[in-house]
């Protein structure tokens, strides 16, 4: 994913306002992250993605999310369409 992808497409958070909000702020808990514009408190489609960027974080990794901004897209949109998270989706991956 690109930087200035959203990761958070209900509040429009990019993966770059993520990663400034973690470097700046260091979040000790994921939930943290919904201070960064409200990342996390829409649809929850992106909250396990907002733990994996997270743990990355703390592991002292650039965090990132190994997906293209439309299968991301095309995922959270199954998400939406069957009412509930699927396994990939639940992993973070």
């Amino acid at each position: 994913m690109h930087s200035d992808d959203h990761v958070c497409l209900c509040h429009r958070v990019s993966l770059r306002k993520l990663r400034a909000f973690m470097k700046r702020e260091q979040p000790t808990v994921p939930s943290q992250l919904s201070e960064c514009l409200g990342a996390g408190t829409g649809c929850g489609w992106c909250i396990p993605f907002l733990k994996s960027l997270h743990e990355q974080h703390q592991a002292g990794a650039e965090s990132d999310l190994p997906v293209s901004p439309d299968e991301y897209a095309s995922r959270r949109k199954a998400y939406h369409v069957s009412g509930t998270r699927d396994a990939e989706a639940e992993q973070g991956h």
